[in-house]
């Protein structure tokens, strides 16, 4: 089982993202995801920065992957993507099906990521025809719906690909064309001032009662609570997952890392460090639910 460094769905100063990933170069990970998902108007790092911080991850033994946008909405966006798919030199996470169309037409595997919504065998089934080589399913899609299409797939004949499971993070809930920050502290979406590089975790959203509900990230809403599968671990490895994705974190991301580095050798689930699992399980997402034992 590998471990993967999901992309980073903040927005960082320049120099903490450089100095994150040099960092993380020297992590037990197995793939590292590079670029923005969120929004086009953060521009710390351009596309040709992340292409060149990929080729040093790729010397430091790293399989790289460029993430693409997950909501595109001008031309301008779909030009940067089809730079990343032209000089990225590397397989694409494609979170929106412009990205499948344009790995398909280059020829270039790709990973649907979890905003890329595939629910039954059949989808798949054409995108691995396009090129898809790894499934990241959606925040909602649990063990169950991720065993059947499974099942499906064998079944039908196919060929299943890849599967990558968010094993730890703030989970990515939604997208609007709005930003929620922006709106959150008043000011025009159009004159932002980048504002969400304020918060490199999110900005907490707390109920009227006052209790931890969602972060705002830019354009997007996470969960609040940090999910954390490390206790399914055993469950996960009898389903068949291949790859594991953490999500960066402002701080304390390389301990997490080592966390799941030593989990994934050891036969024994490790204690849980996060909060939430609900989702895998197929109840609400907050809810924190312990995994049943696995039969001898």
């Amino acid at each position: 089982m590998k471990l993967s460094l999901g992309p980073l769905q903040y927005f960082w100063p320049r120099e903490q993202t450089y100095a994150f990933y040099r960092e993380a170069v020297e992590w037990p990970l197995d793939v590292v995801y590079l670029g923005e998902t969120v929004c086009s108007k953060r521009r710390e790092l351009g596309t040709r920065d992340w292409i060149e911080l990929g080729r040093e991850l790729v010397a430091g033994g790293k399989q790289v992957v460029l993430s693409s946008l997950a909501l595109i909405e001008a031309e301008s966006e779909l030009g940067v993507l089809a730079r990343l798919v032209e000089e990225g030199g590397c397989w694409i996470e494609a979170n929106d099906l412009s990205a499948v169309q344009l790995c398909r037409q280059a020829g270039l595997p790709f990973v649907a990521g979890p905003t890329l919504n595939v629910y039954n065998h059949e989808a798949m089934a054409m995108l691995v025809e396009d090129g898809l080589r790894r499934w990241v399913p959606g925040v909602e899609q649990g063990e169950v719906l991720v065993r059947e299409l499974r099942e499906a797939m064998l079944a039908a004949g196919h060929a299943m690909p890849e599967l990558e499971v968010i094993a730890w993070g703030r989970l990515p809930l939604a997208l609007s064309a709005r930003c929620f920050t922006a709106r959150a502290l008043d000011v025009p979406k159009d004159q932002c001032g980048f504002r969400c590089i304020d918060y490199p975790d999110g900005m907490p959203l707390a109920t009227r009662e006052g209790r931890p509900f969602l972060r705002i990230n830019g354009i997007q809403v996470q969960g609040e609570e940090v999910t954390d599968l490390g206790p399914e671990l055993p469950s996960l490895r009898a389903l068949g997952v291949d790859l594991l994705r953490i999500y960066p974190q402002a701080r304390g991301c390389r301990e997490v890392v080592e966390h799941f580095d030593l989990a994934r050798q050891s036969m024994t689930p490790p204690p849980r460090m996060g909060a939430r699992n609900g989702y895998w399980h197929g109840e609400p997402g907050m809810r924190p639910v312990e995994p049943q034992a696995m039969p001898a």
